[in-house]
């Protein structure tokens, strides 16, 4: 079967695309359990301070993500490129790197999740994951997902609170996460004591019901079935044609020729949810306080090699689903580039194009922290990252424009609108970011 692409281009053929996506890429959700997770995603109340919620940097109106370069978490306010600070508890530095669309995370595909790879599934491991905590990972996470969803509560920068702020950010500088009087296990209370939520906990998961006390894990598998219910995403143009529904014609299908053909970018961004979930360094320019503990002073991100201690893995981050990719800007994991276009031709061209980056960023003011620019002012570093990066290839302006097409064809209208939709209160009656 040919994609029709009338006299534009050679045709794309059937077996040159992924297979259509279907249930059996998922896991099943249960609505009810899905519901309670919806309310717990917009509550501030899994906070610190009790005044973030997940969907504070991964909302909607933006995609689920923030429209940010790089986010700004506890003690800022607003939503989206609005969001800044206060004269109060002022942020001691931006989130490292850009806030991750959630599209399609529920799908069985997806088993390292973060920028580096941090979570990863692991059943060699008592908890089936393998994480930063090692050892002291619990078990009763019911998928990777899950346990990404909740590791943001232990940042002091995302949603913790700084020091000697809240009882949830003293557990954390106290290196206490787990067991009783842990982080978690105080975040668990915290929603207990909430009658609907205690209600609700029982109603969805049956031991709760019959005794077993309110578990941390219980919080975050909710959320995880919100997530993989609510932005499921499978209904856009390009899944119609996986489906043999419809074709992709015109300027869209010479993009995709160009895609899955000589340009090689389904090489990386491969199978139906376009990404190979492996790391490669790509080049992309780094801004921001990068990963690097308080007691250090450099602001680079060395991406995978922060998990494997690889020289190799130096500079390599995780190939990004492109789901809805026209939507969820500005793009790069430092978010670096505020236009797609722009993005698409440093992105092909790797290294060679970081000599040239034009500062284009959406970041709000915070004074008084590191400098955004540290890396990028840096001409060895700079050089470090072209040298992993490699060699690539330069874009046409007429290419560019194809592959856009291509790209506007994975906008799926369902999952940017969401099923469940932002609750018009939660139960905590903490205010509700919309």
């Amino acid at each position: 079967m040919v994609v029709g692409l009338g006299l534009l281009a050679a045709p794309v053929f059937a077996w040159d695309l992924p297979a259509p996506i279907t249930n059996d890429d998922y896991a099943p959700v249960d609505p009810a359990e899905a519901a309670l997770g919806r309310d717990l995603f917009y509550d501030p109340i899994l906070s610190g301070n009790r005044n973030i919620a997940c969907a504070s940097c991964h909302h909607p109106r933006f995609a689920t993500s923030d429209g940010l370069s790089l986010g700004l978490g506890e003690g800022a306010v607003g939503l989206g490129p609005q969001r800044h600070i206060t004269d109060t508890n002022i942020p001691e530095q931006r989130v490292p790197r850009n806030s991750p669309a959630l599209f399609n995370l529920g799908a069985h595909a997806f088993t390292r999740l973060f920028d580096d790879g941090r979570i990863e599934a692991d059943p060699t491991r008592p908890s089936g994951l393998r994480t930063p905590m090692e050892d002291e990972m619990v078990s009763g996470f019911a998928s990777v997902l899950s346990a990404q969803t909740m590791f943001p509560v232990l940042s002091p920068d995302e949603m913790a609170g700084h020091y000697s702020e809240n009882e949830i950010s003293k557990a954390v500088r106290s290196g206490r996460i787990t067991g009783p009087g842990g982080a978690w296990d105080k975040i668990a209370a915290r929603v207990a004591g909430v009658p609907d939520y205690a209600t609700r906990f029982g109603l969805v998961y049956p031991e709760i019901a019959a005794g077993r006390a309110l578990d941390f894990t219980d919080i975050s598998n909710a959320i995880a079935a919100f997530v993989a219910y609510e932005w499921r995403s499978d209904q856009s143009p390009f899944d119609a044609a996986l489906r043999h529904e419809t074709s992709l014609t015109g300027q869209a299908a010479v993009g995709a020729q160009m895609f899955y053909g000589d340009l090689g970018c389904a090489r990386c961004h491969s199978g139906p949810f376009l990404s190979d979930q492996a790391f490669h360094a790509m080049g992309a320019p780094q801004i921001g306080p990068g990963k690097a503990e308080r007691f250090e002073s450099h602001s680079r991100d060395e991406g995978r090699m922060r998990v494997t201690g690889r020289r190799e893995d130096r500079f390599a981050f995780r190939t990004p689903s492109l789901r809805n990719v026209l939507q969820t800007g500005p793009w790069g994991h430092a978010g670096a580039h505020d236009d797609l276009r722009v993005f698409l031709a440093d992105h092909a061209a790797r290294g060679a194009a970081l000599a040239g980056y034009q500062r284009a960023v959406i970041l709000p003011v915070l004074p008084n922290t590191k400098p955004d620019w540290a890396v990028m002012e840096d001409p060895t570093q700079v050089a470090d990252i072209a040298a992993a990066a490699g060699k690539g290839i330069t874009l046409t302006p007429p290419q560019i424009e194809a592959l856009m097409a291509f790209l506007a064809t994975l906008s799926d209208p369902v999952a940017l609108q969401g099923r469940m939709g932002i609750p018009a209160t939660v139960p905590s009656g903490l205010p509700v970011d919309r």
